[in-house]
C-alpha cells in the first residue's frame, strides 16, 4: 500500500500597500514645519505684549534700563497709582464716547453708502467711490489745518462731536468700500422680494439686508472703533480740556521734556488695552466672515 504525499503550495503573502497621501494632507515633517513656523511667530506677536506687562510692574521709572531687577520687587503699585491718582476715569469716559459715537455713526453712514452704490446705479456712482479711496490718500498734516478752521466756524473745538465727525471722515471711505463689496454678495432676489412684500427701499435695507450682513457690519465697526480709540493727532489738537483728552492723549501726561515716567506709561498702556480686547472678544466671531466676504466680486 503506497503513501502519496500531497504537498501544500507556500503560501504567498500580499504586497504591502504603500498609504497615499491624501490631497492637502502633509508629512510629518511638513506639520512639524508648520507648526514650528506658527509658534515662532506666536511668539514675535505676543512677546511685545508680555514685555510691557512685565514692565508695568516694575516700581521704578528707570526699571526699562536693567529689567532683569524687576524680577525681585514686583509690584501693582503703578496700575494703583494710575487709577487712583491721575484722570484715568475721565480719560476712559472720553475714549469711550468718542470712539463709540464715532462706531454707530461711521458705520451707519458707511452702510447707506455702501449699500446705495451696490443697488443704485445713478450718474456717477463708480467715481464717487474713487473719491472716497481719494480722501484716504492725505496725510494728518495736511488735512489738520482745514479741519481746525471748519471745526472752530462750526463751534465745534473742544467737543466730542467735533472729534466724532473727524474720525468719521477717516472710517467711512474705508468702510463705504468694505461694506460695498460686502453687499454685492447679497442677492439682489432679496430686494426684489423686499418690493413685492411692500417695503420701501430703506425698509428692505433696514429688515432684510443689514441682519444678512452682520460680519460684514462688524468688521466696519472694529475698524472705526479702533481708528477712533487709538488716534493721537486729532485729539491732541482738537480737545484743549485736559478732562476731556482721550486715553491716547491722556498717556503723553506721563513725559515731559526732562523726564519720562516709563513704569506710569507701561501699567496705563495695559489697562488702555482692556477696552479693545474686550470690544474684540464681542465681534471676533464675524471678524474672519466679514474679511473675507466680497473678495470674489467687486
Amino acid at each position: 500500500m503506497s503513501t502519496t504525499t500531497v504537498e501544500t503550495p507556500a503560501t504567498v503573502e500580499p504586497p504591502a500597500t504603500v498609504r497615499t497621501r491624501r490631497r492637502g494632507e502633509n508629512s510629518r515633517a511638513g506639520s512639524l514645519v508648520s507648526h514650528g513656523i506658527l509658534l515662532g511667530a506666536s511668539v514675535v506677536a505676543l512677546f511685545p505684549v508680555a514685555w510691557l506687562v512685565f514692565l508695568s510692574l516694575g516700581p521704578d521709572k528707570d526699571d526699562y534700563l536693567h529689567p532683569g531687577g524687576i524680577w525681585s520687587k514686583m509690584t501693582v503699585d503703578n496700575y494703583a497709582f494710575v487709577l487712583q491718582h491721575t484722570n484715568f476715569f475721565d480719560w476712559l469716559k472720553s475714549s469711550l464716547i468718542v470712539s463709540l459715537g464715532t462706531t454707530v455713526l461711521g458705520v451707519f453712514v458707511a452702510a447707506t453708502t455702501g449699500y446705495a452704490v451696490s443697488r443704485m446705479r445713478f450718474p456717477g456712482y463708480r467715481k464717487f467711490m474713487w473719491v472716497l479711496l481719494v480722501t484716504q490718500m492725505f496725510p494728518v498734516a495736511v488735512l489738520m489745518v482745514p479741519m481746525y478752521q471748519i471745526l472752530a466756524d462750526l463751534q465745534l473745538i473742544d467737543s466730542y462731536l467735533g472729534l466724532i465727525l473727524v474720525y468719521c471722515s477717516t472710517a467711512v471711505p474705508y468702510c463705504a468700500w468694505l461694506l460695498k463689496g460686502y453687499f454685492d454678495t447679497i442677492p439682489f432676489e432679496i430686494d426684489e422680494a423686499g418690493r413685492v412684500d411692500g417695503l420701501s427701499p430703506f425698509g428692505t435695507f433696514a429688515r432684510l439686508i443689514l441682519p444678512l450682513a452682520k460680519p460684514g457690519l462688524a468688521v466696519a465697526a472694529f475698524y472705526s472703533f479702533i481708528t477712533a480709540f487709538g488716534e493721537v493727532a486729532f485729539a491732541t489738537t482738537f480737545m484743549l480740556d485736559d478732562q476731556k483728552y482721550t486715553l491716547a492723549v491722556g498717556l503723553q501726561s506721563f513725559v515731559s521734556e526732562h523726564d519720562a515716567q516709563r513704569n506710569l506709561m507701561a501699567a496705563t498702556a495695559v489697562l488702555i488695552a482692556i477696552p479693545v480686547s474686550a470690544f474684540f472678544y464681542l465681534v471676533q466671531k464675524n471678524l474672519v466672515t466679514g474679511l473675507t466676504a466680497g473678495g470674489t466680486k467687486g
